[in-house]
Formats: C-alpha cells, sequence, structure tokens
C-alpha cells in the first residue's frame, strides 16, 4: 500500500471516528443523524477508491487518444510504441501515470514523456544522451 493511501485511510477514519464519538454525546435525531453522516462520509470514500482506478484508466486513454493523431502530423512515416505507467501494478504507485512513454523505433534508447492537455501537448526526455542528439526533440 503506497503511503498516500495510509495517509487518506487515516484522516477518513480520524473524521469518520470524530464524528461517531460526538454523535454518542448528542440525543435523539441528532444521534441518528451523526451516525448516518458517518456512514455517508465512509461510503462515499469507498467507492472514491474503488472507483479512481478506472477513472484514471479512462484519463490515460482518452490521453493516449489525443496523442497518436499529434504523433501521426509530427512524425509522419515513423514508427512509435506508446507505453502508460501501469499504476494498479505494485512498485509503480510512486509514478505520475498521466505521462505518455513514446520510444520510436529508431531510437529505442530515448524515452519521450509526454503530458496531454485539453489545449496542449508537452513533452520531456529521459535518455543517457545529450539533447543534442535526440532526433524528434521538439522547440518550445
Amino acid at each position: 500500500m503506497h503511503p498516500t493511501e495510509v495517509i487518506e485511510f487515516m484522516v477518513v477514519g480520524g473524521v469518520v471516528a470524530v464524528i461517531i464519538i460526538i454523535s454518542f454525546i448528542l440525543k435523539g435525531n441528532w444521534r441518528k443523524f451523526g451516525w448516518a453522516l458517518a456512514l455517508v462520509i465512509l461510503l462515499a470514500y469507498c467507492v472514491l477508491f474503488i472507483a479512481r482506478p478506472y477513472w484514471i484508466d479512462a484519463q490515460i486513454e482518452r490521453k493516449v487518444e489525443m496523442l497518436e493523431p499529434y504523433l501521426e502530423q509530427q512524425y509522419p512515416n515513423k514508427e512509435w510504441t506508446i507505453t502508460t505507467v501501469p499504476h494498479r501494478e505494485d512498485g509503480y504507485k510512486h509514478l505520475n501515470p498521466y505521462y505518455i512513454g513514446v520510444i520510436f523505433e529508431n531510437e529505442p534508447e530515448v524515452t519521450y514523456h509526454y503530458w496531454v492537455d485539453k489545449n496542449n501537448i508537452k513533452i520531456g526526455y529521459s535518455t543517457n544522451k545529450s539533447l543534442d542528439e535526440l532526433n524528434y526533440k521538439e522547440s518550445e
């Protein structure tokens, strides 16, 4: 489990525990309201925790669909492989799943990291080569 998930569990658990403790002090309908509020917060967090990986997958898929036409326009007749972070697997949770890696066939030792946004596409590089040696370096 990733440390941010542990922190999220602790915060949500703390909030729910405080609400339940306060609801024991209250009487009548306020007590029931406190329990209901704690239950709603707990259920909302559970739904968020379960749905988040699917939401991230949908966002990544949408960004890859936006990147492919861009690459075809910028680099016609070139071959590339698109990679994404397997964010659901252990050992990859520390990586940002929204960076899309592109490895061109004629330059396999360089990974170009694309950040796709609604209005623009930004690029980064990952290599041991000098930036002057990159074939697909884009000027800002």
